[in-house]
């Protein structure tokens, strides 16, 4: 006597429908769980993007206070007519026209112009 090994057993197909929604339910969870850590790890990046941003600021707002309020803080110290007095005040004064005058040359490049291709003939 042979048995059909593809017929369905009684209780059979309970189970199986049972062991199918468990694994739909599971693939939601996956999906629900892939989606929240995506979002947690781009929140996690901007706050150390944030933060690193925020360390760099800082550590240059210090370094420049630093030196600025040292120079300063001797050029006043200094008698009005001290060669170091006036070379501080000096080399100031030239770093002010060097950064203005690169500022210019880069707003001036920054307009476009026009190509021999594309003048009129």
């Amino acid at each position: 006597m042979t048995t059909n090994a593809s017929a369905p057993q009684p209780g059979t197909s309970s189970a199986l429908s049972a062991l199918g929604e468990a694994l739909d339910a599971a693939a939601e969870s996956v999906g629900h769980a892939r989606a929240d850590a995506t979002a947690s790890a781009k929140l996690a990046a901007a706050k150390v993007q944030t933060g690193v941003a925020q360390g760099a600021y800082y550590t240059a707002y210090g370094v420049s206070y630093g030196v600025v309020f040292s120079g300063v803080f001797l050029k006043e110290l200094l008698p009005l007519n001290n060669p170091i007095r006036r070379g501080l005040e000096d080399g100031a004064e030239a770093a002010i026209d060097a950064a203005e005058s690169r500022r210019a040359e880069l707003a001036a490049d920054a307009t476009p112009a026009l190509s021999d291709a594309s003048k009129p003939t």
